[in-house]
């Protein structure tokens, strides 16, 4: 006789219960930037919307504003740390291959033995983790999960890249997902173009840094080595985000069974102002729906764009707990995720 499999006993559906945030002190303003590339601020508005950025201080690495914004997530979900199972942390600057920053994380915030694991995707590593936190709280394997979208992203910018020197930010944004009687997050459109891999990626990868010969590496005026940075086909991933995402965040929808006038907030990936006003018109969005904007103040924080957005829409009133809001995140890879939330 075939042994059978005893059922998951999880929650019948998860919803996002608090969200957190950490924003670097120093802030970076377009003037800054124009010291080391031939542009100006004019340009870069216009090109991106981005006025300012945040970057990282030597004392607030990765681990330490991670901690500081699960923290806050935590609390905002009015829980405690040891009640955290699953630690999902979406992160391209964590430069350890292994272990995983979400073991250091889930140990110094006091989560116990939680399950901890990294995800690497990109613009749509919130996204990613916010899914696979949902199944496990659904499946039964963990009850409270932290996700979280972590990146210092000025230490892989090429300030002397004039394509891609004004877009990136330092930031961390984090939730925690866990039980609810009904529907908090809809189901997930998500996927790859791996044909396009090319069009963001880091320069150098990290092993032909072990080859005897340094002669095709990258180097400064001075002659030394450069740090791997990102690079990208702007006018690619440009018309690829506006054509081909918001047809994405239409299928989330449709998979939510909602329509544009159905939402309150739209969030999605902070990566360019004109990538997203244009989404905004594809989808026809009505003006009641409040539409983030962070990137102006905060620039391209890959996985930490959606969850700082969200936080901010909270904290300054623009968004409350309870809207239906509609998240995507798309970048390197290429991926994308997008799905409809109940916000906290």
């Amino acid at each position: 006789m075939t042994a059978k499999i005893k059922p998951a006993q999880g929650s019948p559906y998860a919803r996002i219960l608090g969200v957190g945030g950490y924003r670097p002190t120093r802030v970076v303003p377009n003037e800054e930037i124009l010291k080391h590339i031939d542009s100006s601020d004019e340009w870069i508005r216009s090109r991106s919307g981005i006025a300012t950025r945040h970057w990282a201080g030597p004392e607030e690495t990765l681990a330490e504003m991670t901690l500081t914004a699960a923290g806050k997530a935590v609390a905002d979900a009015g829980i405690t740390a040891d009640q955290v199972d699953g630690v999902i942390i979406a992160t391209v600057s964590h430069f350890k291959q292994t272990p995983a920053i979400a073991t250091e994380i889930a140990d110094r915030m006091g989560a116990g033995k939680a399950a901890a694991f990294d995800v690497n995707a990109g613009c749509a590593g919130f996204g990613y983790g916010l899914t696979l936190a949902k199944g496990m709280v659904v499946e039964g394997s963990s009850k409270y999960v932290l996700v979280v979208g972590a990146e210092r992203l000025s230490d892989l910018t090429d300030l002397t890249d004039r394509s891609t020197a004004f877009l990136f930010g330092d930031g961390v944004g984090a939730v925690v997902v866990g039980p609810s009687e009904e529907p908090g997050i809809g189901p997930t459109v998500w996927g790859s173009e791996g044909d396009k891999a090319d069009v963001i990626s880091q320069t150098v990868p990290w092993d032909d840094y072990r080859v005897g010969d340094v002669s095709q590496l990258p180097v400064d005026e001075k002659g030394e080595l450069k740090f791997p940075a990102l690079r990208q086909e702007g006018q690619t991933v440009f018309r690829w985000a506006v054509f081909e995402m918001a047809k994405v965040a239409q299928q989330a929808l449709d998979a939510a069974g909602l329509a544009p006038e159905d939402l309150d907030v739209f969030i999605p990936h902070q990566a360019n102002m004109r990538i997203i006003d244009s989404m905004v018109k594809t989808l026809k969005l009505p003006d009641s729906v409040t539409v983030a904007r962070d990137v102006e103040t905060t620039g391209n924080t890959s996985a930490a764009s959606i969850p700082l957005a969200m936080e901010r829409l909270l904290a300054t009133g623009q968004a409350k707990s309870g809207d239906t809001a509609l998240v995507i995140g798309f970048g390197a890879g290429l991926v994308y995720a997008a799905t409809v939330v109940t916000l906290p």
